[in-house]
């Protein structure tokens, strides 16, 4: 017997002010520390603006068939938004209040196939969500115990296809920037992230990390001035000890 499933009917209105959002602890404790530092090489490097959006663990709203769907992607970045930021603090409403994300991004949680589900009844499943509802052009599944990115593109007939690696990178179109696993420390954890690197293949550094380099490049420079101080003192040492006496 062949299942027909026929497809809701899809509004994009506001979440009314008292839609209780759930307040489940995350699935993996390393969850917000990931998101925070895919976020953190954006800013610091002025490629985020106001009418952009980047978000943890933040609503995202439909309505199927007339029932209120939320769906709270680990990280996600919408190019353009419509309204304020002070408007979309509690939720997002793609077509109403701006674009749909351009990349959406789970980290694999204990929760067994979860980000894979694409159960399309009420509520429906993360998958069928990103995929059949938003149409996000790009989801990534992210396994950061073993540093296993799995990214999954939007295909003509609309539906997510393995994305083949550039160098065990992929380009993210919505970003500019291609995304792919790093293995190090920050902060206090040791392991694997997701980083972004730029087109010519250079890595996007953190905050911290660009402290760091300012901090090398002052070194640097007080070394510089202390050798060129050093070699003045020399030659002027060398003219006196051959009676001239320089003008200082």
């Amino acid at each position: 017997m062949t299942t027909v499933t026929t497809q809701p009917k899809i509004t994009w209105e506001k979440l009314p002010d008292d839609f209780p959002l759930p307040d489940d602890p995350v699935d993996n404790i390393d969850q917000p520390t990931l998101a925070a530092a895919l976020s953190d090489s954006l800013e610091q490097t002025g490629r985020l603006q106001e009418t952009m959006l980047v978000a943890t663990n933040y609503g995202v709203c439909a309505r199927l068939d007339g029932k209120i769907v939320v769906k709270a992607p680990d990280w996600m970045y919408v190019p353009r938004i419509n309204v304020s930021q002070e408007i979309v603090r509690r939720s997002y409403t793609p077509h109403l209040q701006g674009d749909i994300p351009g990349i959406v991004i789970e980290f694999l949680s204990d929760t067994e196939g979860s980000e894979y589900s694409s159960k399309p009844t009420y509520p429906p499943g993360k998958w069928y969500f990103y995929e059949q509802v938003l149409r996000v052009p790009q989801y990534g599944i992210f396994e950061p115990e073993e540093g296993v990115l799995e990214m999954y593109q939007l295909n003509d007939a609309g539906h997510y296809v393995l994305q083949p690696p550039q160098q065990n990178r992929y380009w993210v179109e919505a970003l500019g920037l291609f995304l792919g696993v790093w293995q190090g420390r920050k902060g206090n954890r040791q392991g694997y992230w997701l980083r972004w690197w730029d087109e010519s293949g250079q890595l996007v550094p953190w905050g911290v990390e660009l402290v760091e380099q300012e901090r090398l490049r002052a070194e640097q420079e007080r070394l510089r001035a202390e050798q060129e101080r050093l070699r003045v003192q020399a030659l002027i040492e060398q003219l006196r000890a051959a009676g001239i006496e320089p003008e200082v």
